[in-house]
């Protein structure tokens, strides 16, 4: 399922900005211009992530991020004009997870949602992904090739997660980075091309014959489409539950 996105802003302009390129990207996208009406949608159809606006009629951002967190862990993205260090502060005490600052990229949104998402375990479509004799599991932090289990580190786990799950597709070296290390990462990608390398090792995959993770030479890299893909969420290929 695509990601369910509640985006509280009062400005017509701006709700509309984010909502086209929200949509863009695939996700469902809800709207509300003060905060008891976001409050009232936010308990009607549990979102998977707020955008929160701090200047807000009715209702302030701050006082919908406190009664949210009240009843629910939801990741809270906030977005404010206001530049002040007391205001993000005060933001992250009331439950806040990020913050993004006006005017901002709406590329910059779409990469801090991804990431946090992330961060709160949130997976569109299924549990586990395959791959010939590639396994991951999403929940488990699990990947098998065969019967043998990979020891990945988070950021080489959600690199393979990423590839795996748009198998086919070239993504660019900046869409990697910055949908695994974050927007503001400082590194080059080099710092990619490393961890890359250290993947294929450990996969067993070839860079000159791959199996799984092929170079789009000038673009960045893709999961080999010619690999079968199983999508199973009733079985249970890596974690092996009701095995003898």
């Amino acid at each position: 399922m695509a990601p369910r996105i509640l985006v509280i802003e009062d400005d017509p302009a701006i709700s509309e900005l984010i909502t086209y390129h929200l949509q863009r990207e695939g996700m469902q996208v809800l709207t509300a211009a003060d905060g008891r009406r976001a409050l009232e949608l936010f308990n009607a159809n549990h979102p998977d992530l707020l955008v929160l606006d701090l200047m807000l009629p009715v209702l302030d951002g701050f006082e919908v991020c406190r009664r949210v967190r009240q009843v629910s862990d939801v990741p809270i993205i906030m977005l404010t004009a206001k530049e002040q260090e007391a205001d993000r502060i005060k933001g992250f005490e009331y439950g806040a997870d990020d913050y993004v600052t006006k005017p901002f990229s709406p590329k910059e949104l779409v990469a801090r949602i991804r990431a946090v998402l992330r961060r709160s375990n949130y997976h569109e479509g299924p549990a586990h992904l395959s791959a010939g004799d590639l396994s991951l599991d999403r929940r488990r932090h699990r990947v098998l090739v065969g019967e043998r289990e990979i020891e990945l580190t988070p950021k080489e786990f959600d690199l393979l997660e990423l590839l795996m799950s748009r198998r086919g597709e070239p993504i660019d070296r900046e869409t990697l980075l910055e949908e695994v290390w974050g927007y503001q990462f400082a590194g080059g990608t080099r710092t990619l091309d490393v961890h890359i390398r250290r993947l294929r090792q450990k996969l067993g995959d070839d860079p000159q014959r791959p199996k799984y993770i092929e170079t789009v030479h000038g673009i960045g890299y893709r999961f080999k489409d010619d690999v079968p893909i199983v999508n199973d969420q009733e079985t249970d290929p890596v974690g092996k539950e009701g095995a003898p």
